[in-house]
């Protein structure tokens, strides 16, 4: 693992019943801002930097995660929020948003950074096909840096019209300058909405061995494609993985909405889990005043999956807000949440589970200092983060404190909260 100098003085994680981890404010939400989706990564530098991209084009970049250098994304179009950050194996970055022209959502812009986050060059388009709209990108590299890029497309964004229709798109770059061109991926047509039954929130991922995959949410369902051969081909239906009761666009007590989009990951990693597949989110299955996070992984490339794993504490109270991300060293796996399982009304907190084996059995530990009380703003668009890499983990989430947001990390070693295993044949001494 390469040394990181600035971890000492930021990962405070003492072990016991109570794990105290430093929670360090990024920055406050700009005054009237209605979208506080930000994202974080982290790239693959000798001296890594964690980048966040907070909307609609505003990116901050560090290496000791206390100072941050500010930077913007720039272009013709309007930049329009929804960011999506991509760290390479090469010390690369990438960043995808929605752009905006007079009319409507224009279509998908990729900008890219070779110095970790510090300066952009200006953003090569994807997806415009007018007068339709291009929202909500989700995108995966596979082991070149060849890059897949998923997005949804409406026929008219936010329409009643019955017969207005929303479907999953996708497009392949080798560098993020030239795209090719566009295709429609999902046959199960969403509307356009933009609640439960538009086809949202897809994201790719792709195996070393060159197969891809995509997951989506729609119509009160999380479904799959799949490609055996790079992305040339497709099926010619839609996978059904599981139920998502209750949809993605669900209330919770202090928020005006929760977007639960699925999030989705293949292990690429070294490990002996190697090609799994893991599809994580959160729905109200056992009840409206119940919220939870839930996983299922699948060993045989989406032919079977495991039932569905709870996360988090088995007990009233929601658990929503679900962010997950893999190790790309090691496959261990992160998830990101929001928890009131130990409060009585809204008052929020912030906790991490994580698993060494796969998804077989996950241990959590609380992030946040202390909890907040969210205060409902109509119109707020919310959405947590987390990255992590060669043993490093970085959560981003937002607080919202007196009806005022602000953006928040935190650095994890991994080695503070996961025990190491014990080698076969061996067994701890008594003392």
């Amino acid at each position: 693992m390469r040394k990181m100098p600035w971890l000492a003085a930021l990962c405070c994680v003492s072990m016991g019943a109570t794990a105290q981890i430093k929670n360090i404010k990024v920055e406050d939400a700009p005054a009237g801002a209605t979208a506080f989706d930000a994202t974080i990564a982290i790239t693959a530098d000798k001296i890594p930097s964690i980048v966040v991209a907070i909307p609609p084009d505003r990116v901050l970049s560090s290496q000791d995660a206390q100072t941050w250098t500010p930077a913007k994304f720039t272009s013709t179009s309007v930049v329009a929020g929804s960011p999506r950050l991509l760290a390479d194996s090469d010390g690369g970055l990438y960043a995808f948003h929605t752009a905006k022209n007079e009319n409507n959502f224009s279509h998908i812009l990729c900008h890219i950074s070779k110095d970790g986050g510090k300066t952009w060059e200006e953003g090569a388009s994807a997806g415009g096909n007018p007068p339709k709209d291009q929202l909500n990108p989700g995108v995966s590299l596979d082991s070149k840096n060849n890059l897949m890029l998923t997005w949804t497309e409406f026929d008219k964004f936010k329409s009643d019209d019955a017969a207005c229709q929303s479907r999953i798109m996708i497009s392949t770059s080798s560098n993020g300058k030239k795209w090719a061109k566009p295709v429609a991926l999902s046959q199960t047509p969403g509307d356009c909405k933009d609640d439960s039954g538009s086809a949202e929130g897809s994201m790719p991922g792709m195996t070393a061995d060159g197969k891809a995959f995509v997951a989506w949410a729609n119509q009160n369902k999380i479904f799959m494609d799949r490609s055996f051969n790079g992305g040339d081909m497709w099926l010619t239906n839609d996978i059904g993985v599981t139920e998502q009761r209750g949809g993605w666009n669900i209330k919770v007590p202090g928020y005006a909405q929760v977007r639960s989009l699925p999030t989705f990951m293949v292990d690429k990693s070294k490990g002996k889990l190697r090609g799994s597949l893991y599809v994580v989110w959160a729905d109200q299955r056992s009840g409206t005043d119940d919220t939870d996070v839930w996983f299922m992984r699948s060993l045989n490339y989406g032919d079977n999956w495991t039932s569905p794993i709870r996360i988090g504490q088995e007990s009233k109270g929601h658990q929503f807000m679900p962010a997950f991300t893999i190790d790309p060293e090691n496959g261990n796996l992160y998830i990101l949440y929001f928890d009131r399982h130990a409060t009585t009304d809204t008052q929020t907190d912030v906790y991490l589970a994580y698993s060494s084996n796969g998804g077989q059995d996950f241990q959590n530990v609380k992030v946040s200092e202390t909890s907040f009380v969210p205060t409902e703003m109509p119109g707020v668009e919310m959405r947590n983060s987390i990255a992590a890499g060669k043993g490093i983990i970085t959560p981003l989430w937002t607080r919202i404190d007196d009806g005022k947001a602000s953006v928040w990390t935190a650095v994890i070693k991994e080695t503070d909260i996961i025990a190491p295993p014990v080698a076969a044949g061996k067994t701890k001494k008594k003392k």
